[in-house]
């Protein structure tokens, strides 16, 4: 049962909107666009993230359980309308029946849901150049990412899919590779594919998201073999097989 002690903690850490419409942009991923009078005024950088509760958290019995952070799933905003009070996160279907695979799949128009403010540090910095590696879940922040570039900004990157139809368009030519059924978690596609880029002698600022020991072995490429600064990368791990908060 709900109290007005959780209503409170709720309205004093969480945005409330409602799910206003759904749409299905490749054949797992999916666009949640969320509004209410709730976001007037939120202030987003493109490349920061949500953490949506997918659960039901809002009960005293979920705060004495401590069940808070197994209900809350990061998703990067795709687009932000400040003028419509509107964000738009899309979710990528990992398969089985996860928190934020199910919620993701699920989601309807008139849902409530409760999000944390954006945040995170995934953002672009001056740089001679930008180098992007992920996959699908990367793909998203991304996106929003190149949109904020200004033009002239010099971009290389990867960008791992399933399939040719799995890929995001995005407003950059990235290198796109396919793994075909093969697993996303510690996928060597992507890493090689990084490999092969003909990038400048000197490093510029690499963003790496998505699979966690993916972006783990793309970072140590870049350090070991190109011989980057660990402060040139930055990284963002959405997700890795059996970590509970991260499935």
């Amino acid at each position: 049962m709900r109290t007005t002690i959780t209503h409170a903690l709720r309205d004093r850490l969480f945005v409330v909107g409602e799910v206003l419409e759904t749409e299905q942009v490749t054949p797992r991923m999916r666009k949640i666009r969320i509004g209410g009078e709730a976001l007037a005024g939120l202030k987003w950088t493109p490349g920061q993230h949500v953490r949506l509760a997918v659960k039901d958290i809002f009960t005293a019995r979920a705060w004495l359980r401590g069940e808070i952070a197994n209900a809350l799933r990061t998703y990067s905003i795709w687009h932000h309308d400040p003028t419509w009070h509107t964000i738009e996160l899309i979710g990528f279907d990992h398969g089985g029946d996860g928190p934020g695979t199910s919620w993701i799949r699920n989601a309807r128009p008139g849902q409530e849901i409760a999000f944390t403010k954006p945040e995170g540090s995934l953002v672009v910095r001056p740089a001679p150049y930008h180098l992007f590696a992920g996959e699908e879940t990367a793909s998203v922040a991304f996106g929003a990412m190149l949109r904020a570039l200004p033009e002239g900004e010099v971009v290389f990157g990867a960008v791992e899919a399933d399939g040719p139809g799995d890929h995001l368009d995005l407003p950059r030519d990235l290198t796109r590779v396919c793994r075909e059924g093969a697993s996303a978690a510690s996928s060597e596609l992507l890493v090689e594919a990084v490999r092969k880029l003909a990038l400048p002698d000197e490093p510029g600022v690499a963003y790496l998201a998505g699979e966690a020991r993916t972006i783990q072995a793309v970072r140590a490429h870049l350090v070991r073999e190109r011989g980057w600064q660990r402060g040139d990368v930055r990284t963002k791990p959405f997700w890795t097989p059996g970590k509970r908060g991260l499935d």
